[in-house]
């Protein structure tokens, strides 16, 4: 590429008017289960921003709701799963995902692999742990009282939910990868609020289950988490080839952390955009600047673009990244 590659987090979201325009009285959910409409919010950051990737618009619980889980996206608060699960008995609600399940994502994917040419599809799902988080809590979590609980107090029970939702999430991926998604996200938003040790005798297994299920397809594989700077070299072990950083660790050290052959995906941090054409210039070119080493550069934020984001900002910032890393 003659510059370095750029995407957003949440690119296709409530930051962009055309985007509320469209979603106008359609729930989240059911936003993602129409492929037309799927396919136009993926494209609108395309679009507007030029930017190097469209990301599939989809959220992290479809693939729970398309087994069954009876639960809802409600607006301001986020996920709420009605019977969180709590037991042995309720990991029989689990069950395998099939492509059957998600016909409207590989219509989508269709429509989008036409519509976009050489832009290449980002595929996403979410980590074994975030989805166990909000499984076991039964809705969005600040401290993941109930998941931790579980994890330190019945580590066979915590073991098997994770290893059940790899299965749930590789399948979920593997859709998408052959509808023709490019690459693929792995967000594990929520793995910041592990210790190292934790992480890795209780989440890395489940997700480099999901790594090494796509590992054939041989499209690169994305990992990213927000806090996770204790974390960033498991995160890398845990088998992808391109680590998110977010805003806390500046991307030389991220790559001592992570260590050789990995590329690194970020780290601009979002508030930024708030502050005025030349702020958000001068700390782009920080991130370019400590990304000059790297073996691999993806232009990114540390997290995802916040709703009141002004538009115009994220089309500057783009222009800004493709001019100043033109090669």
């Amino acid at each position: 590429m003659p510059h370095t590659p750029v995407w957003f987090m949440r690119q296709a979201g409530r930051s962009l008017p055309e985007y509320r325009k469209v979603r106008e009285g359609i729930g989240m959910l059911d936003s993602c289960m129409r492929p037309d409409l799927v396919t136009e919010i993926t494209l609108q950051p395309v679009r507007r921003h030029q930017v190097d990737a469209a990301i599939f618009f989809s959220d992290i619980v479809v693939p729970l709701k398309a087994i069954g889980i009876d639960l809802d996206i409600k607006p301001g608060v986020g996920p709420v799963v009605g019977q969180p699960v709590r037991t042995r008995a309720d990991l029989d609600r689990l069950r395998d995902l099939t492509p059957e399940d998600v016909p409207y994502v590989t219509e989508a994917i269709g429509m989008l692999t036409r519509e976009l040419g050489a832009t290449p599809l980002i595929g996403f799902a979410g980590a074994p742990f975030t989805l166990a988080s909000y499984l076991v809590e039964g809705g969005p979590s600040r401290t993941y009282e109930n998941a931790k609980a579980m994890m330190y107090g019945d580590p066979e029970l915590w073991a098997d939910l994770l290893d059940r939702l790899a299965e749930i999430t590789a399948a979920f991926l593997k859709v998408q990868i052959e509808a023709g998604a490019s690459a693929v996200q792995l967000f594990d938003s929520w793995a910041g609020a592990l210790a190292p040790a934790d992480y890795r005798r209780s989440v890395l297994p489940a997700s480099a289950k999901v790594f090494d299920a796509v590992a054939g397809y041989e499209v690169p594989r994305i990992h990213f988490g927000v806090g996770t700077g204790e974390l960033l070299g498991l995160m890398g072990e845990a088998g992808a080839d391109v680590v998110g950083v977010d805003w806390r660790v500046p991307l030389d050290e991220a790559v001592r952390r992570v260590g050789p052959g990995k590329a690194l995906q970020g780290n601009l941090d979002p508030t930024v955009l708030f502050a005025g054409r030349e702020a958000v210039e001068r700390k782009a070119q920080e991130v370019l600047d400590s990304a000059a080493g790297l073996e691999g550069h993806v232009f990114n934020l540390g997290h995802g673009v916040m709703p009141s984001t002004d538009p115009d900002a994220l089309t500057r910032l783009v222009e800004y990244v493709h001019t100043a890393s033109a090669r």
